[in-house]
Formats: structure tokens, sequence, C-alpha cells
């Protein structure tokens, strides 16, 4: 269970010195630090569920959730979630693992989310669709529909099946959110069938 040090300091208030049994309860391993001000009782914690609350608000997206869902063959090094109008990325090395938040667009964020559980603890994260979305808007405009195609099967590895079975209408709707270049193609190719534009 993630426990904030003001929620810390609430459960001890009978210490006089809480601080210091704070540190006597991380060096018992009874608390891991997480980030300042934050730790988790579970050593064993999922990192998905630690992201929404090392930094927010956020969800877990871009190569994270294409990985989750399976849609790129490579398992990523960290755990990369969305976040709005904080002006610059934010990264964090914890020993649960990294952890990488980058901006999307304020009007597209709320759209396009789930609530998965993993080991007990909930987190929020992009559906396919949208982290697919994230990801596009993140990396340079793509000028045609190979350069495109060229993105999504040889650089992301998506497999076109997997393409197929995205929903067009879902990207359509979240194309009008992002205003990117790259995902107003998404969502063109979508609605086309995979084919020509």
């Amino acid at each position: 269970m993630v426990k904030t040090t003001k929620m810390l300091n609430q459960e001890l208030g009978v210490y006089r010195d809480r601080a210091n049994k704070i540190a006597r309860m991380v060096r018992d391993s009874e608390l891991v630090p997480v980030v300042r001000g934050l730790y988790e009782t579970d050593a064993q914690a999922s990192p998905w569920a630690l992201a929404g609350c090392i930094y927010g608000p956020s969800y877990v997206s871009f190569e994270s959730a294409l990985s989750y869902y399976g849609l790129i063959p490579e398992a990523t090094r960290a755990v990369t979630s969305a976040t709005f109008e904080k002006g610059r990325s934010k990264a964090y090395d914890t020993v649960f693992g990294a952890f990488l938040f980058r901006d999307v667009p304020a009007e597209a964020f709320p759209y396009g989310i789930e609530i998965k559980e993993e080991g007990g603890a909930v987190f929020r994260i992009a559906t396919p669709e949208k982290a697919l979305c994230d990801k596009l808007y993140a990396v340079s405009p793509v000028a045609s529909r190979g350069e495109l195609e060229a993105l999504l099967y040889e650089d992301l590895r998506l497999d076109r099946e997997d393409m197929a079975n995205l929903s067009a209408e879902d990207v359509a709707y979240l194309a009008e959110k992002y205003r990117s270049r790259n995902v107003r193609k998404l969502a063109a190719y979508l609605k086309n069938g995979l084919q020509d534009e």
C-alpha cells in the first residue's frame, strides 16, 4: 500500500520523533521509499500501480501500454505515462524501476482510459487506440502514408492484424482532440481499412 509522509505522520501520532520512526521502518523494510514523501509497504508492488502515485494526474501510455496489450514485441525498460500541462517531461529512477511522464494535449487527456488491476492494486492505462495516439503525437510528423506505415510497422513493429483490430471510430474521435498530423493520418488510415488515404 502506498503511503505519504503526511499519512505516516498521522498514523504515528503517538511518537514524538516521527521522522526517526519512519527512518527505522525503512531500515527494517517495513516501508520502501519510492520518491521523496512517498513510501510503499509492499516491496513487490506493481510498478504499473505506482506510476499514478508518483506523478499525476497521469495514466500509463505510450510504449508501456502498447507493450502491456502485446501490440509491440518488446517489453519496456520504464513505465511511461501521460500527463498534461506540466510543461516538460519528468523521469524518476526508483527501486521499483524507471518512470517517465510526458505531456499530451489537455483536451485529449481524459479520453480513452481504462482501469486495470494487478496484484490487488488498480491503475489507469490508455486503451490501445489512445496509447498509439499518444505515441504518434509525441514523434515528429510524417509526411505520407508510406512514412506512417514505416513508423507503425518498422519502427514500432506493430502487427497489421492488430492494427486492423483497432477501433477506427475511437481513433477518429481522439484525432479531433489532439490536433496532430500524425493522429489525423492514423485516423484516415484506419478508416480506409489500412488502404490508401
